[in-house]
């Protein structure tokens, strides 16, 4: 697809008929490896649930009622990444006031590449920030070293939802 018709319409789904298959879910991820991070370190983890056992068992145990209803029937990829590497020098001190917000960052990027590619294979997503976090560590053996971030759910909608209103680009950019 089109970059610009890719970006344009992209949307956050609540609705879903069905998951991505195993296959898809692979060719996102490995687009979603190729998003830039501080010096190539690559601290961005993916979790993919897509077992319908599993994907139940932890949508019920892990998500708010909101969370659950609107990720159902959508396979879900829990987003992570590898603390105290990026934004940190060789002794292990922040380089900056940064610190692990870099991680955070390189997340960031890594998720924007994975939700494109989903919607560039025909599917749409949901990026969920209200999780319990505990659950998800245990249930999925996330290590403490990992900031667990997002969950997002990945399938195909049923719904098309409407272009959501930007505001004007005064008003967020700025040229000089």
């Amino acid at each position: 697809m089109e970059f610009k018709k890719l970006v344009s319409t992209r949307r956050s789904v609540r609705s879903y008929l069905s998951g991505a298959s195993h296959e898809d879910l692979e060719a996102i991820c490995k687009a979603a490896q190729q998003a830039p991070s501080w010096m190539n370190q690559q601290t961005a983890r993916c979790y993919v649930l897509e077992t319908p056992e599993v994907l139940e068992s932890l949508r019920d145990a892990a998500l708010p009622p909101f969370n659950r209803g609107s990720s159902a029937n959508a396979a879900l990829i829990v987003t992570t990444f590898v603390k105290g590497i990026v934004g940190f020098g060789p002794d292990g001190q922040p380089v900056d006031d940064i610190g692990n917000g870099w991680g955070i960052y390189d997340l960031g990027l890594h998720d924007a590449y994975l939700i494109l590619a989903a919607k560039d294979l025909g599917y749409d997503t949901l990026i969920m920030g209200m999780r319990d976090v505990s659950v998800l560590r245990e249930k999925l053996d996330i290590p403490e070293n990992e900031e667990l971030i997002s969950v997002i759910a990945v399938g195909r909608s049923d719904t098309v939802p409407p272009t959501p209103p930007r505001k004007p680009l005064d008003e967020t950019v700025k040229f000089f």
